[in-house]
């Protein structure tokens, strides 16, 4: 049997796979049934911005190390087939298999005997052992393992390469001794499980992230309300060893993207429809998180005193730094929120594809920050990248009406004097300094 890994589903989970791979000299064969992305692919070019991603994917084709493929039959031959699609996430949060099942179901009869298909899309708990059934009724001899990704956009290669721990979900010990194999040069921690315990420690990684924003989101405003400054907080729950230096700890308008909420989702329900409700924190926090996007809109009517008629310039759109993806990013739903509340807004973002999702009406989309800031009642920065640390504040408060700057992520922190030289008054949740 031919050593060529075969990755279906080639968005940016899929992508990001494909290109770790190459950089470990594996040859792959990319299975996409999407037309546009296909040509893309061909021409080197992913579907989503994710550095380093596009180059490595030009240098595979460039020395025959990457094939793609638009059928399903591209993956015979295949010792490892990764089925790699980002989960869809609905607008409540709930996950949309429909991929997932159906690229089984197409590549099932093309699978080689003894393949192993890798399942690195997110599923709910209980789906693998279901996904395993289905698979093996089209192709009996293969064995499907669930891998539950740990990526983050931005990082994404660097994390798929060094890990730190690697889950390997599956129900008998050739499969996982064979997967452990293939992930051997990643030297990582390899944690071996049944399917539903691997899908339960993806639940509870993220379940324990989004509560750490949760909990970090509510600390912050009670800091604000007693005259606490959060940011020193913060540094002191960072230094406590049980906490540590990583913890999720910045204030901010909650978590966005749909992977967290979609863990979230999945506890809550298995809490509601098998454990009577005895467990009601995941429910609890989720609701939370879709009630938080409002703390802009309030902030900012204290600052000015109302919103109607009051400009704001909006910096950062994608949901974190270091992607170009704005679907399901919260900034977009506060930009709405201001704009309904009478206020105009411009937005920047240094690699927004603007064109990705429809955008809220009104909304002005601005080629720099200092066109954004233009005549500005509020900046408001919403996602921390980089090349906001090293605006130059001076000109950008001359082209404001009012030299106010709203941190929702306590970011510009450490360039607090140059805020203050620049006469741009900083403003900050977790902190009563409005």
């Amino acid at each position: 049997m031919s050593g060529t890994i075969a990755i279906v589903g080639l968005w940016h989970l899929g992508c990001s796979i494909a290109a770790s791979w190459l950089r470990l000299d594996q040859r792959i064969t990319a299975v996409e049934f999407d037309g546009r992305v296909v040509t893309g692919l061909r021409e080197g070019r992913a579907p989503l911005f994710e550095p380093g991603v596009d180059e490595t994917l030009a240098e595979g084709l460039k020395r025959g190390t990457l094939s793609v493929r638009d059928r399903p039959d591209g993956v015979r031959d295949c010792a490892f087939v990764f089925v790699a699609y980002d989960t869809p996430v609905r607008e409540d949060d709930s996950s949309d298999l429909t991929p997932i099942r159906t690229a089984l179901d197409q590549i099932g009869p093309y699978l080689a005997t003894d393949a192993i298909v890798i399942v690195s899309a997110q599923l709910p708990v209980g789906e693998a052992r279901r996904l395993r059934a289905r698979l093996r009724q089209a192709a009996p001899s293969a064995e499907l393992v669930y891998s539950p990704e740990n990526l983050r956009l931005g990082e994404a290669m660097a994390c798929y390469l060094k890990p730190g721990h690697i889950v390997i979900g599956a129900e008998t010990t050739t499969a996982a001794d064979r997967v452990a194999a293939l992930f051997a040069p990643m030297q990582a921690s390899i944690f071996r499980m049944n399917l539903p315990s691997a899908e339960m420690t993806k639940h509870c990684i993220n379940s324990f992230l989004a509560t750490s924003v949760t909990l970090a989101n509510q600390w912050a405003d009670i800091a604000a309300a007693t005259g606490a400054d959060f940011g020193d907080v913060a540094r002191a729950l960072r230094s406590d060893p049980r906490i540590g230096e990583k913890a999720y700890l910045t204030p901010g308008i909650g978590f966005s993207g749909g992977t967290l909420g979609r863990d979230l989702r999945v506890l809550d329900g298995v809490s509601r429809e098998t454990l009577g409700g005895s467990a009601p924190l995941f429910g609890q926090v989720w609701d939370y998180n879709q009630r938080r996007v409002e703390v802009v809109a309030r902030r900012a009517e204290a600052i000015l005193g109302g919103l109607r008629g009051q400009r704001l310039a909006l910096l950062g759109m994608t949901y974190k730094p270091g992607t170009s993806t704005l679907r399901r990013s919260l900034p977009l739903a506060v930009a709405r929120d201001v704009l309904a509340k009478g206020a105009t807004a411009a937005a920047h973002d240094p690699r927004a594809d603007w064109r990705e999702t429809p955008l809220p009406a009104g909304l002005q989309v601005a080629e720099s920050p200092y066109a954004a800031a233009k005549d500005a009642d509020l900046v408001v920065l919403l996602t921390e990248w980089p090349e906001y640390r090293e605006l130059d504040f001076g000109r950008l408060a001359a082209l404001m009406h009012r030299p106010l700057l709203f941190d929702t992520k306590d970011f510009l922190r450490p360039r607090r004097e140059a805020l203050a030289a620049a006469g741009l008054r900083h403003i900050v949740l977790g902190s009563s300094n409005q």
